[in-house]
């Protein structure tokens, strides 16, 4: 049966269309209850037997009950394709988690195609909203059910919306509210997960204050998205992501396009209900009000300052924005040249479930009933989140998690409701658990439909593929690899051979992972999606299933594998004469570790072919690496932290840097190179829609800290460019050993974060990389691990004509999306690393408090944050009391100092401390690792 449906649609031109197009209806759609004889036999069927109802869910209680519909108590739900269809519109992100619910095999979650059904499909009638026709469809759906199923089971539609409700029953339907149904299944827990609707928020009594005449009006309300749209049109407001600051939770950035430059935010009341993330339009205050106070350490209970790993980034680094022209002693404000407003409006949302528990509390009298408590979330940025329970002494100490769901003006904190319990407070496990939550990694097994796209196993070499005219026979070349120790995800390797004519030739050998990663395949869809592998501590979430990313990709000894070449001829001066790209067979030699590269490179003793290959490779990219920095590129300093784990416990037994050795900056220096070149080839083949890496340059903000803290101690850092930096840098000389090294990780932290980007979204000039000052780059060395590669390796594969572009490539907006989701993936498996390397850190100094030296990175009116070399790591140390905001002790903004009056007692930037570390437990079951002066 054929109906056409039409709609309208603005061109980019700005024209308005009208669109026709053919919609077939069908009568072989079937219900997929498992008793109905109507149905044909072969069809699916997930409906169980003895299902007490059928339930059909409207898009509002799949939008906001969620995480009630993922319960296992909750089974035999119908999901119309018109309810999917909208929640894929409104929220992409419950969109996969309900997608994810109707593909499981252990789940009873059965989508029917109301829309594409004879029966079921409505017509738009004339004057009717979008919203009430889909209404309508869902109530249709739900009386074909009713009458299609007829005594054999009950059909029962779900829905909050009052007026859906009263026609669903007028029109003889089954109908109740989530909570009314929940409340018949006698499972009290489960009431814990309904979401409160948002008028509750105002009805229920605060937390902190049970007298309900104390309510007032704590936040503006925000304005309605027409005069959002009209102001920022109007200049009035500007639009923007909002960051909260990690380290102090009432201070926030928004980046403004608009005005060119960052808007601070600060204080609850101006971030206005806002979260970490959401996209917002803030309101520019008066100049007079864009004055910065003395800056302190946080040191209340609820918002003082942690002891963290030193921060690799700006992004990750606690802001500064005291001023540098304060004067001696004073504790007047000053006016900041940064611009300060306040939030607005609310564009969009990025709510999340959060990790945390729930605040420390006596238990109410009696047992079984609702209870009030106040979750707070490991992540400081988040605030204290309002929730009702009736397991209130099933939660306490114990890892939970929460999501929001409403934050009304009348109330101090958002309201939300429980999910689930992770684990006791303190066990590694539930520790672990909450980084990868907190971070959204994550760590589902692969699926059958993924598991289903990989090769035969055991895995070898066809003729096929040596048949192949794209792919070169390299095995007879000495290939081999270099990696961190115990790695078996192996991508890269190299080789170095001597020509008759004194050159070399040097090859780069990326494992082919395209060749078993298809495009549009569920295990594309599924490393797309992931982004990248994540590496906790001795720990690995993959990317990809590891039957390819530790054997039939990996590129281990003395097997033949596949691969994608990058290979240069290089005179001994590290010219390079030409370049060719091809896929390729290898059969790598050996498989060694840094340590064991660097051994052979230093034994004289050794002159065997392959440390030849190594000490050859060395010296080129030596030569390499002078020219590079010489073009301007940074030469930076991280505090990266390795520890040694017990076999049988997985707990640390030592902690310590990692060393980097010259075997580890010949390796990168390859593949920065190879990354280069390919960058080089895919942008001349396709300048619209080649996949590459930006690192902007720092603001004159980011530097800000970094310059203050150098001419306190008389050093002149040039940062015009990143070759003046580099420059200023090299020559930060001074007595002491460990200075220069400081100095760099301090400009690190100044930094900004490297990012994808499509080609087609940004001017040439804007593709620069400040960090490698390289006008183009692009990752493709590690696709095993990392999307980003798979995508530029079906680029090089098009450029070179061994195989087409895949549609996608044709999509630009598409395009961005992989970018920004490669970003966000790329950001949170970083965060997560840092975390878990934290709790390490936390779990080694449970038992062994420690005397050590530190070094002053930040001088605060009532104290100093210090930065531990041995360990990594940096955190607060007081002064004053907790509470005593700095009343003894006088800072020298210009000189970086903070002196106690009438006394010698001084302590200045960079000067080194002794300090003493321990875990301790200011709150039962929340232990912390604090810092003391000896």
């Amino acid at each position: 049966m054929l109906q056409s449906k039409s709609f309208v649609k603005k061109t980019k031109q700005g024209r308005i269309q009208k669109v026709v197009r053919e919609h077939y209806l069908r009568d072989d759609i079937y219900c997929g209850f498992v008793p109905c004889t109507a149905c044909a036999a072969a069809a699916e069927r997930k409906l169980g037997a003895a299902a007490a109802a059928i339930l059909v869910v409207d898009t509002n209680v799949v939008l906001h009950q969620i995480d009630l519909l993922e319960n296992p108590a909750i089974e035999d739900v119908v999901l119309l394709s018109v309810v999917l269809d909208e929640v894929k519109n409104k929220n992409l992100s419950v969109f996969n988690r309900i997608k994810a619910l109707c593909i499981n095999k252990a789940r009873r979650f059965y989508v029917f195609a109301n829309e594409q059904h004879r029966d079921t499909y409505v017509k738009d009638m004339v004057g009717e909203s979008s919203n009430d026709r889909n209404d309508r469809a869902i109530r249709v759906a739900a009386r074909w059910y009713q009458s299609h199923l007829g005594e054999s089971v009950k059909v029962l539609l779900i829905t909050n919306d009052r007026d859906n409700k009263r026609k669903a029953i007028e029109e003889g339907l089954n109908a109740e509210t989530v909570e009314s149904y929940v409340r018949s299944l006698a499972q009290p827990g489960l009431l814990d997960l309904v979401v409160v609707p948002t008028s509750g928020d105002v009805s229920m009594e605060d937390v902190d204050d049970h007298r309900p005449s104390k309510k007032k009006v704590i936040y503006n309300e925000h304005k309605p998205m027409s005069e959002i749209t009209s102001g920022l049109r109007c200049g009035i407001y500007h639009q923007g992501k909002l960051r909260v600051n990690r380290y102090n939770p009432f201070e926030a950035y928004v980046g403004s396009e608009s005005i060119g430059d960052e808007i601070v935010i600060r204080g609850r009341s101006n971030m206005n209900r806002a979260f970490d993330g959401d996209i917002v339009a803030v309101e520019l205050l008066p100049q007079d009000q864009w004055h910065e106070s003395k800056s302190f350490i946080a040191d209340d209970d609820e918002e003082e300052e942690d002891v963290h790993l030193v921060p690799n980034s700006a992004d990750d680094a606690p802001r500064n924005t005291n001023s540098t022209q304060s004067t001696v002693g004073s504790s007047a404000p000053s006016i900041s040249s940064r611009p300060v407003g306040r939030v607005m409006g609310i564009i969009k949302r990025n709510w999340n479930s959060y990790c945390g528990s729930l605040q420390p509390m006596p238990m109410p009298a009696g047992s079984g009933g609702v209870a009030h408590a106040l979750f707070v979330s490991k992540d400081r940025r988040v605030p204290k989140i309002r929730i009702q329970t009736r397991q209130l002494e099933n939660l306490v100490n114990k890892r939970i998690v929460v999501a929001v769901d409403s934050w009304d003006v009348l109330s101090r904190y958002p309201s939300g409701h429980y999910v689930r319990t992770i684990g006791d407070i303190g066990d590694k496990e539930t520790e672990t658990e909450v980084v990868l939550i907190e971070n959204d990694i994550n760590t589902r097994p692969f699926s059958t439909q993924v598991l289903a796209c990989l090769p035969p196993l055991p895995w070898t070499l066809s003729p096929e593929d040596l048949a192949n005219p794209n792919r070169q026979d390299l095995r007879q070349v000495r290939v081999f690899s270099v990696d961190p120790p115990g790695c078996r995800d192996i991508d890269d390797a190299l080789h170095c051979t001597l020509l008759p004519n004194g050159n070399f030739e040097v090859g780069v050998h990326i494992a082919d992972v395209t060749n078993f990663v298809h495009p549009g395949t569920p295990l594309d869809e599924e490393a797309a999606q992931r982004g990248t592998s994540v590496y906790l501590v001795g720990q690995r979430i993959d990317m990809l299933p590891k039957p390819l990313t530790e054997d039939v990709c990996s590129l281990r000894a003395d097997v033949e594998r596949l691969a994608f070449s990058v290979i240069w001829e290089m005179t001994p001066d590290a010219d390079v004469i030409s370049t060719r790209y091809t896929k390729s067979v290898i059969k790598s030699c050996a498989a060694m570790s840094y340590v064991e590269a660097q051994a052979r490179m230093d034994d004289s003793r050794l002159v065997d072919p392959l440390t030849v290959d190594l000490r050859n490779l060395n010296s080129l990219a030596k030569i390499m690496r002078q020219r590079r920095c010489e073009r301007g590129a940074l030469t930076l300093a991280s505090a990266e932290v390795k520890f040694e784990i017990d076999s049988e416990t997985h707990d640390p037994l030592d902690i310590g840097i990692y060393q980097i050795r010259e075997a580890n900056q010949m390796i990168e220096e390859f593949m920065l190179a190879a990354n280069v070149s390919v960058a080089e080839k895919i942008l001349k083949h396709f300048p619209l829609c080649s996949l590459l890496r930006r690192h902007p340059s720092p603001t004159k903000e980011m530097l800000e800290p970094l310059l203050r803290t150098a001419s306190s101690i008389g050093l002149n850092l040039d940062v015009s460019s990143s070759k003046a930096l580099a420059e200023s840098l090299d020559n930060a000389k001074s007595n002491d050993p460990y200075f220069n090294k400081l100095i760099r990780i301090l400009a690190t932290r100044c930094m900004t974060q490297a990012v994808y980007f499509c080609s087609g979204d940004l001017t040439f000039s804007e593709y620069y990389h400040y960090g490698l000052a390289a006008s183009l780059y692009t990752h493709f060395t590690s696709p095993i691990r990392r999307y980003a590669d798979v995508v530029v390796h079906r680029l090089l594969a098009a450029a070179l004509n061994i195989a087409k572009l895949p549609p996608i490539f044709q999509d630009g907006p598409q395009l961005t999306g992989i970018a920004d989701n490669l970003n966000y993936r790329h950001r949170n498996a970083q965060m997560a690393s840092r975390a878990s390397v934290e709790l390490h850190t936390h779990i080694y100094f449970k038992t062994r408090p420690t005397d050590t030296e530190a070094r002053i990175v930040k001088i605060k009116a009532n104290g100093f944050i210090v930065f531990v070399p041995k360990f990594g790591i940096e955190g607060p140390i007081y002064l004053t009391p907790k509470g005593d905001k700095g009343g003894d002790w006088v800072v020298d903004e210009v000189h970086q100092r903070v002196t106690k009056p009438g006394t010698n007692i001084s302590y200045a930037i960079l000067q080194t401390v002794r300090i003493h570390m321990e875990v301790v437990e200011p709150q039962p079951h929340r232990p912390k690792l604090q810092l003391t002066l000896i």
